[in-house]
């Protein structure tokens, strides 16, 4: 790779959109810089490559920034063929990939953090919801070991925070969102994607992330908005 294909990778080490940004890269091959971000006090560089949201992830290639997680996938998808591919080949299975990573921002993680942070009836009409958003998951994986079929796909990196994130929090808060009685496919799914050796490469540790969310607690019960 040329220097003016550096890429680098503007994240915040707890935050799965980032480290779906990273897995992405690591599957194709591709060499980056990553560069960590204080989201409580936001570099110049952020506020420079993504003014619009001043989030992360930053994707920046050639000097070139292009934002939003998926967005992202999409992007190293396109511009480096080779390799892992993180799409089908054919149209159809490219639209229905794209379908269900929308999908499980849209519908299945809003859900699954809500039921984790709210409380009372709020909690109950989320738990609800995550547990019809969860069944068109388990539908949709039956009969294979990834979203992608055989190999990590793109659905299968925007679902990383129902591998791992879930977990923690169902465990901060002590409530069952996710388990392998009623989620079997899931269940196995996620095991099968936390083993991957290159999954292992870009995820945070889950006692550092245990100890991060409980020492922010009652912080997000009250707000309920992410910090990640």
């Amino acid at each position: 790779m040329a220097a003016a294909e550096a890429v680098k990778v503007l994240g915040a080490y707890g935050s799965p959109f980032s480290r779906r940004v990273e897995l992405a890269l690591r599957l194709k091959g591709v060499p980056y810089e990553y560069l960590e971000q204080d989201l409580a006090n936001k570099s110049e560089l952020l506020l420079e490559h993504n003014p619009t949201h001043k989030k992360v992830p930053v994707l920046v290639h050639d000097g070139k920034p292009v934002v939003e997680s998926l967005v992202i996938l999409e992007y190293v998808e396109d511009t480096w063929k080779g390799g892992h591919p993180l799409l089908p080949g054919d149209p159809h299975g490219r639209a229905q990939a794209r379908f269900w990573a929308k999908f499980i921002d849209d519908k299945c993680n809003s859900a699954v953090w809500m039921s984790c942070w709210s409380r009372g009836d709020t909690q109950k009409m989320f738990m609800e919801q995550s547990k019809e958003n969860l069944k068109l998951l388990e539908a949709e994986l039956k009969g294979k070991k990834f979203f992608g079929g055989d190999a990590i796909g793109l659905v299968d990196v925007a679902a990383n925070f129902l591998a791992l994130w879930a977990g923690i929090l169902q465990e901060v808060n002590e409530v069952s969102v996710i388990d392998e009685e009623k989620h079997p496919e899931l269940w196995k799914w996620s095991r099968d994607f936390l083993s991957s050796d290159i999954v292992k490469g870009c995820l945070p540790d889950r006692e550092v992330m245990l100890d991060y969310f409980r020492s922010k607690k009652e912080a997000i019960l009250l707000t309920k908005a992410p910090v990640y």
